[in-house]
């Protein structure tokens, strides 16, 4: 069948794909940039990419008509904390509205455990959402999910995150709420399983595994799965701001993204019914082995997809063709070049560059500028990346976003996220020069008015050598 495939390049989307193609499925993947999108590593009949941003207007047809099956994965909870609803309500009314001009009969929903009868935010927006998905023509099926657990799940990071880092945890109260995770796995066979059944037309589902646990509960089964000896000590007087605060600097998580975490994290998202376990038969996975589970991709360097990877609208930019072109005039930049002695070498540093491999020169320093960041509202370095060795165009790496990353060339080109009074990119290149080959290396910075130049002479001496270091330790 012919399915059609929102938030292609999210969490959820990047694994809904080979499993789609699997089934024997073509997939029209919508996309805000298809650049970003490596169409080479699915077969070419089974993948189609539509570039289509829900936010805006599109023409009535940008759609393919032959659709049989359409995905709505579009989630807006980590761009903003205080508009994120009204951007999912456009996104979902813009959906309908062309979906309608398309075959589709069936409409499939990925939301959120919304049972208790007070509603943060996020879970009002989620309801609100499923309401407009039921005016389209096509049946619509709805999944309610609660906590998510696999190898780059925004939900798994925070807990690895702060288990990991902290033997005694301070935390707040809302740590004895209740919720029912579900693994990646189970959610991504839920999905694949429901297609044009009828059974499944105009209903709704709560999915989780068979664990209801407090929050308190999964950090201390996550460090009993990974052998740590964890205390933890909730306090009262941790407020929701407060709260927010303390997961923005202690985990890898945004700010709005804390904000909306911390809001639905303050009641319990439990099942309230479990119909679909009578009509598929599927193993749940505990959340022990969800987790257990997730460390093997992670140690395999195997993560087929991470929240940090996805670019919401309220990025700096929301498709690499703005960024794509370093600018030459207007600008600051540090230039360095080093002969290479070793090009696969080099080239295996450029892609590890980064994450827990650092970058190469002065970390500690790269460590300072990325708390300094964090302070700001920033991204920060925790990040990190996804994958040790591989690395592709919108990916994020710290407080950086790959915009070109190309073998064949060897070229990689990163733009900044992070707070900064004007536009940053940092290029590494590798280029033949009288019977030599050189790691060219280019950090450029367009200033946004004086600010932004006396920001750039203020950090000139620290460029000096770890921009030097840096380029001399990726070359030798």
């Amino acid at each position: 069948m012919n399915i059609l495939l929102t938030g292609a390049n999210g969490y959820i989307g990047k694994r809904l794909i080979p499993v789609l193609i699997e089934q024997g499925h073509t997939v029209y993947c919508c996309l805000r940039d298809i650049s970003r999108f490596d169409k080479s590593i699915y077969p070419e009949n089974r993948i189609k990419l539509v570039e289509i941003d829900f936010l805006e207007n599109n023409p009535p047809d940008i759609l393919p008509k032959e659709i049989d099956v359409a995905y709505f994965l579009i989630h807006a909870m980590s761009s903003s904390v205080s508009n994120f609803e009204s951007k999912e309500t456009v996104a979902a009314e813009n959906f309908v509205s062309l979906l309608n001009m398309t075959h589709c009969k069936h409409t499939i929903y990925l939301s959120g455990i919304s049972n208790s009868e007070e509603l943060s935010e996020h879970l009002r927006s989620r309801r609100n959402v499923e309401n407009v998905l039921s005016s389209a023509t096509s049946a619509l099926t709805t999944l309610r999910a609660g906590i998510i657990i696999g190898s780059g799940s925004a939900s798994f990071e925070i807990i690895r995150d702060i288990t990991e880092k902290l033997p005694l945890m301070i935390t707040p109260r809302w740590l004895k709420s209740r919720c029912q995770p579900i693994a990646v796995r189970n959610v991504i066979e839920y999905l694949t399983k429901i297609p044009l059944d009828e059974r499944f037309y105009g209903k709704s589902f709560d999915i989780g595994s068979d664990d209801v646990l407090t929050y308190k509960e999964m950090l201390l089964q996550y460090a009993d799965v990974r052998g740590l000896r964890r205390k933890i000590l909730a306090l009262p007087i941790m407020t929701p701001r407060l709260s927010s605060y303390w997961l923005y600097f202690i985990t890898s998580t945004s700010y709005p993204l804390a904000v909306n975490l911390v809001n639905s994290m303050k009641i319990d998202v439990v099942c309230g019914e479990r119909k679909i376990k009578d009509l598929i038969d599927l193993e749940l996975i505990s959340y022990k082995d969800a987790v257990a589970l997730a460390f093997k991709k992670i140690e395999q360097d195997n993560v087929l997809s991470s929240w940090k990877d996805s670019i919401n609208s309220d990025t700096k930019y929301s498709h690499i063709d703005k960024v794509l072109k370093v600018p030459e005039f207007g600008t600051f930049k540090d230039f360095r070049r080093k002969e290479v002695k070793d090009i696969t070498q080099t080239m295996n540093k450029l892609w590890s560059i980064g994450g827990d491999t650092g970058w190469y020169y002065a970390d500690w320093l790269w460590s300072v500028r990325g708390f300094l960041d964090k302070v700001w509202g920033g991204v920060g370095l925790r990040r990190g990346r996804t994958n040790r060795h591989e690395i592709n165009a919108g990916d994020a790496l710290d407080f950086w976003r790959v915009i070109v990353a190309n073998k064949e060339r060897k070229r990689l080109l990163l733009y900044a996220e992070m707070k900064l009074p004007g536009e940053a990119w940092l290029e590494f290149e590798l280029i033949k020069k009288d019977d030599k080959t050189y790691l060219q290396q280019t950090a450029t910075f367009r200033p946004n008015g004086l600010l932004g130049r006396l920001y750039w002479y203020a950090v000139l001496p620290f460029h000096h050598f770890v921009f030097d270091g840096m380029a001399s330790n990726i070359a030798k």
